[in-house]
């Protein structure tokens, strides 16, 4: 609300308390005879300083600048007051210095953001999400120390020019023990998720406006690699002597036929198979990465899976339907399948849910309706991904259309003899 007041600054050195013969310089607010001191962070020669002009004597290199940089502070806090007096705040002292240092509601720093972020993700984001946020964080903070040469900024000093800067940063970035700089799709994610604690903060009130309203993400294509018939027929055969590699080959192969992640397949016990509407088992479990459930029929292949380490020792440990891997190791030892399989890709786990949403259900003629609904996709968009790079599907789909165009065509002629 706005109520008439008085209000004034004074700038004044502490001489009782001269080191040196230097003394603190201050700014006093005074609103309604209600005072604060706000420290300046300067030391000034007291035999300098002109008491009744608060102000440094003569015309010195450095009377100049130090003159000049208190004229910038009464500036500043005569801005403070007129933003608080338009925004029709009850104006004190106290707020004013607030305001000044950063201090208020509306001026949280980013990293304060991200504190309340991580608070506010322990109960809603999955452990994997976290980490890359956690990642994410510490490539800000790195780029505040390098590039910017602080620790932390007010979240109103974040504009275009910060994320154009933080891009840069982040394409120049080598991490340690990583084999090559940050992909472009790599940047994006980085940017995005910063995108993302900021539209929080802009929805908290602690920002004016959104800093990211004219930046767009520019992603680069990239082809989704999956087994073909012959590589799946050629993993699914091959008898290895390694028992350890021979568990890996399984875990991945049972991901085909389901299309259940690995960090969901590392849960699955017996309680999370049921019997479908069709009267044949089902998985039911819930996707960690986004809680949505996947209700999953279990194939031929997929159950003597199931079958094979039903009593295996690990899984009698552990109560889960396969023995428990690291996604590290197991991605790991993935490479030695691929060697000896012959496969010449490279093969990760989640190249097994590609495998599944296009060599063994869209290949086929399941609707990406259903294959969707079984990935546990909120949107078919991210679905369409893998559809597109199915060129079987896209021939097998042209012929149909093919056959009846070409019946059509009969149909028509056999009118018009008629």
């Amino acid at each position: 609300m706005k109520t008439s007041s008085t209000f004034s600054i004074l700038i004044w050195i502490n001489a009782s308390r001269a080191k040196n013969n230097e003394a603190e310089l201050f700014a006093r607010v005074t609103v309604n005879q209600k005072r604060t001191n706000i420290s300046l962070k300067r030391k000034i020669n007291i035999d300098h300083w002109d008491k009744s002009k608060s102000r440094l004597k003569g015309n010195s290199e450095n009377a100049r600048k130090q003159n000049q940089f208190i004229e910038q502070i009464k500036a500043k806090l005569h801005k403070v007051h007129i933003d608080l007096y338009n925004q029709e705040k009850l104006i004190t002292a106290q707020l004013i210095k607030a305001t000044f240092l950063g201090e208020g509601e509306n001026n949280k720093s980013l990293n304060e953001l991200i504190k309340y972020h991580s608070e506010k993700a322990k109960g809603t984001f999955a452990i994997g999400t976290i980490r890359n946020y956690g990642i994410t964080e510490n490539y800000i903070s790195k780029f505040l120390q390098q590039k910017r040469k602080t620790t932390d900024i007010y979240l109103n000093q974040l504009d275009y020019k910060f994320i154009c800067d933080f891009e840069n940063f982040l394409h120049c970035l080598w991490p340690k023990e990583h084999p090559k700089a940050l992909g472009q799709n790599t940047v994006m994610k980085h940017i995005q998720r910063l995108r993302k604690m900021v539209t929080l903060s802009y929805h908290l009130e602690w920002i004016d406006k959104d800093p990211f309203i004219r930046w767009k993400p520019t992603f680069e294509k990239t082809n989704r690699e999956f087994l073909s018939d012959s590589e799946l027929s050629n993993l699914e055969t091959y008898e290895f002597i390694s028992e350890r590699l021979e568990r890996v080959r399984d875990l991945f192969i049972f991901s085909c036929y389901t299309g259940i992640a690995y960090i969901d397949i590392m849960q699955l016990t017996h309680n999370n198979i049921h019997l479908g509407i069709d009267g044949n088992k089902w998985i039911i479990t819930k996707r960690q990465k986004t809680k949505i459930t996947v209700k999953v029929p279990i194939l031929e292949k997929a159950q003597y899976l199931i079958d094979k380490y039903c009593s295996h020792p690990m899984t009698q440990v552990t109560g889960t339907l396969f023995p428990v891997i690291t996604n590290e190791k197991l991605n790991a030892y993935l490479k030695e399948v691929a060697n000896f399989s012959g496969i010449k890709k490279n093969l990760t786990f989640h190249m097994a849910r590609h495998t599944f949403a296009t060599t063994v259900t869209l290949t086929n003629g399941v609707p990406i309706e259903t294959v969707s609904k079984m990935l546990g996709h909120t949107k078919i968009s991210t679905t369409q991904i893998y559809a597109k790079v199915i060129e079987r599907k896209v021939s097998d789909d042209m012929n149909i259309l093919r056959d009846i165009l070409n019946k059509n065509k009969l149909s028509e002629n056999k009118k018009a003899q008629q």
